[in-house]
């Protein structure tokens, strides 16, 4: 485990999210000027962001103008299986629905208890109503830009596949198991999830039982052995 902690440390929690990009030419980008966030290396191609694509305002924060002919890429959908999306659909379902009336029920009640200042249920309500309007919207962004992938080949390492590994001077019995695939995915009991945008995730597709995978992670070649290979 340790091994795989070292090869994940670097990585951005939020771009495990980000299944894919897509190169864009530009003839123009125009970023408006916010808070002088360290955006000194805008000399060079953009990459890509970990938010959303319709919340870029809170990664471009200093005035620049690309040159013509520069490629920006862009958020690609969000990969899912066809479960997730539908637990997805039926949990934003809820929350719009039972969600929403529920909350709108507690601050009314919260209201009439009287002076709002002092009032911890009013306040305690609307913090919860401002979670789950966050997370209503969450699950608008991957409803709508979800792409529903197909199982991979048997036997070969893809999106949906529940992979088990073990590093390169470990015995068998340390071997982990992950899904690759979207956070939003449900392992299988005694497995975790691993981003196909990750270094080893990245690695390991297209590869069988067997095969040894090695990738790079913080400046360190590392080397994994696939033990297994199985469908989600």
């Amino acid at each position: 485990m340790a091994k795989f902690v070292q090869g994940r440390v670097a990585e951005d929690l939020a771009v495990a999210q980000v299944t894919g990009t897509t190169e864009v030419e530009v003839d123009r980008v125009d970023l408006h000027a916010g808070s002088a966030n360290d955006l000194q290396r805008l000399d060079r191609h953009l990459r890509p962001d970990s938010v959303a694509s319709d919340d870029c305002n809170a990664v471009c924060h200093k005035g620049c103008t690309l040159p013509a002919g520069t490629l920006v890429r862009s958020m690609a959908s969000h990969q899912l299986s066809q479960a997730a999306f539908d637990r997805l659909k039926d949990e934003h379902y809820d929350l719009t629905t039972r969600g929403r009336i529920e909350i709108a029920q507690k601050i009314e009640a919260a209201r009439l208890l009287g002076d709002l200042s002092e009032n911890g249920d009013y306040h305690a309500a609307k913090d919860e109503q401002g979670h789950m309007e966050g997370r209503i919207r969450q699950l608008e962004h991957l409803i709508e830009n979800a792409e529903i992938i197909d199982g991979p080949a048997e036997g070969t390492v893809g999106a949906g596949s529940v992979v088990t590994i073990v590093y390169e001077g470990d015995d068998d019995d340390m071997a982990e198991k992950y899904l690759l695939g979207h956070p939003e995915e449900t392992p299988p009991a005694g497995a975790g999830i691993m981003s196909l945008n990750s270094p080893l995730g990245t690695a390991l597709v297209g590869h069988c039982a067997g095969d040894w995978v090695e990738y790079e992670a913080n400046k360190n070649m590392l080397k994994v052995r696939i033990i297994k290979v199985e469908s989600a």
